[in-house]
């Protein structure tokens, strides 16, 4: 059960007591996991006595399992019992005991409030590229292309052949280079030239990474020259890539390229629809909010850099001294408020559509998702945590608001057709 305490502008205070029941169901399903899980010698798996599994993994270890399993269950239900759209969330969790009610209090900052434009009679433009028979020959001709082979030949180098060259140095070594994708100083110092001969490549002064490059010299021999050999267009062709036929392979391919069009068509509405409603939306935002959001995205950067084995603090001073950190910090603050209108648009289309989703849906999505990941439903929740969990409740119910307005303007769409061509069939009609 869950309990408004306070509510002043965006912030929230609310309590949630999970009664008793409750509380010792969930002890009972973590004891039956570390059952199956924890293994005692001296016991078949799920025979061990309690205390001897307390005594393993901890008494602290079983009540924290439980109490995030509340957590993860309750603070969502509660959220969505109150009608409240968190932006973030803190929880503060009451003493938890078998066989009593566990109460936790949760503060925090709702989204402001967001009025959006009158969108039933939006027209929208963006449609799927439409597969022609010139597209489809451009797409097999790029099959071609990737599946061209190449075969030595005893002529002076070509703009479209592969050449093998040995550059010279310590640093130097045997690669092949492609005349028709390489850089022009390599192709211009190539062409013309034959096998057996040593060239001299001028590389332009240029930068790469956080590297700055004067222009120098790389001396190369050329080892090999191949040509490109492109197989022709029919059935064997398509036998090669697994079709029965070339017509097949047409077939095929042009099913893939409508879906895919379509696919793409889907999305441009999809944005184009989200920007007419943050072009049309009336809303006071917070600053705490898009700092917030700014900050949280700039974590994200670092860790991703730190994946990569790059230190947050020398990319800053490299930005700084290319003069570039100013303006990096700029977009981080554009795309942090682009997201958050993104996110206060789609929140507002969905209350005013009045959007649910159901347990059963939320479980099945969840579930899905688990399974996609290679995790278990509970391991999901428990990495998810109570705000994970009810942030990608969220995104649901934002994303079914989404299909459902873009179907509303399809639908409205179609019927707005269906009468103009039935009017034009009545004119028709009087005129004859």
């Amino acid at each position: 059960m869950a309990e408004l305490i306070s509510r002043e502008g965006n912030k929230v205070e609310f309590k949630v007591s999970v009664p008793a029941a409750e509380v010792n169901r969930a002890y009972d399903q973590v004891w039956a996991s570390l059952a199956r899980d924890v293994r005692v010698p001296g016991f078949r798996p799920g025979k061990a006595p309690r205390k001897v599994i307390e005594g393993r993994v901890g008494k602290g270890y079983v009540e924290q399992e439980v109490r995030d399993r509340l957590l993860e269950t309750h603070y969502t239900q509660a959220a969505r019992e109150l009608k409240l759209s968190l932006v973030d969330a803190s929880i503060e969790p009451q003493t938890l005991a078998s066989g009593q009610t566990f109460e936790f209090t949760v503060k925090g900052e709702t989204y402001p409030e967001v009025k959006l434009a009158d969108w039933s009679g939006l027209s929208l433009s963006a449609a799927a590229p439409e597969i022609t028979d010139e597209v489809l020959e451009r797409t097999l001709n790029d099959l071609r292309e990737r599946n061209a082979t190449f075969e030595s030949v005893e002529r002076p180098i070509e703009a479209g052949d592969q050449v093998t060259i040995e550059e010279d140095g310590e640093e130097g070594g045997t690669y092949p280079v492609y005349l028709d994708v390489a850089e022009a100083h390599v192709r211009d110092a190539l062409v013309g030239k034959t096998k057996g001969d040593t060239v001299e490549i001028t590389v332009p002064a240029h930068s790469h990474g956080d590297h700055e490059h004067a222009e120098h010299t790389v001396t190369v021999k050329v080892v090999d020259v191949k040509t490109k050999q492109l197989q022709e267009l029919d059935d064997a062709f398509a036998g090669s890539l697994n079709f029965d036929s070339l017509e097949r392979l047409r077939t095929d391919l042009k099913g893939e390229l409508e879906r895919r069009a379509q696919q793409e068509g889907e999305a441009a509405r999809r944005e184009e629809f989200i920007t007419a409603l943050i072009d049309g939306m009336e809303a006071d935002i917070p600053q705490a909010l898009l700092d917030r959001r700014r900050e949280g995205m700039l974590e994200e950067i670092k860790d991703d850099l730190g994946r990569q084995g790059v230190k947050w603090g020398e990319y800053e001073a490299f930005m700084q001294e290319q003069g570039k950190l100013d303006d990096f910090m700029a977009d981080l603050g554009k795309n942090a408020e682009s997201r958050v209108k993104r996110d206060l648009v789609l929140e507002k289309l969905a209350e005013d559509l009045k959007v649910q989703v159901s347990d059963a849906e939320f479980n099945q999505t969840m579930n899905a998702l688990a399974q996609a990941n290679g995790l278990t439903p509970a391991e999901l929740s428990k990495q998810l945590g109570p705000n994970g969990i009810n942030s990608y409740y969220i995104s649901l119910v934002r994303e079914k608001g989404l299909q459902q307005a873009i179907a509303q303007l399809s639908g409205a769409k179609s019927e707005g057709s269906e009468a103009a061509e039935s009017t034009e069939e009545s004119t028709e009609a009087s005129a004859e």
